[in-house]
C-alpha cells in the first residue's frame, strides 16, 4: 500500500515537473512570449527614439525651421502668399 501511494506521489510530482505551471511545456511558452516582448521592447525604444528626436527639434531656443513649417502647414492650415497648394477631389 506504501509503495502504491509513493507510485503515486511520484507520478503526480513528474506530471507537475512535466506539465505544472513552472514545467518543461509552460518553459517553451515563456521563452516564445519572451521574444514577443523583446521584439515589442525594439519596437517601442525605436518609436521613442524618433518622437525624442522630433521633440528635440521642437526646442523653443533652437527650434528646425523645416519641422516648424511642416506642422503649421498640417495642423493650422497656414501657408506663405507665394505658395501654391494643390488637392486631390475624391470622386
Amino acid at each position: 500500500m506504501r509503495q502504491a501511494l509513493a507510485l503515486a506521489g511520484l507520478l503526480v510530482l513528474t506530471g507537475f515537473a512535466v506539465a505544472g505551471p513552472t514545467g518543461l511545456l509552460a518553459w517553451n511558452e515563456s521563452a516564445t512570449v519572451l521574444e514577443q516582448r523583446e521584439a515589442q521592447i525594439a519596437a517601442l525604444t525605436e518609436k521613442r527614439d524618433e518622437l525624442r528626436n522630433r521633440v528635440d527639434m521642437l526646442d523653443p531656443d533652437a527650434a528646425d525651421p523645416d519641422l516648424v513649417g511642416e506642422l503649421l502647414r498640417s495642423n493650422l492650415n497656414v501657408v506663405h502668399p507665394d505658395e501654391v497648394v494643390i488637392t486631390l477631389d475624391e470622386q
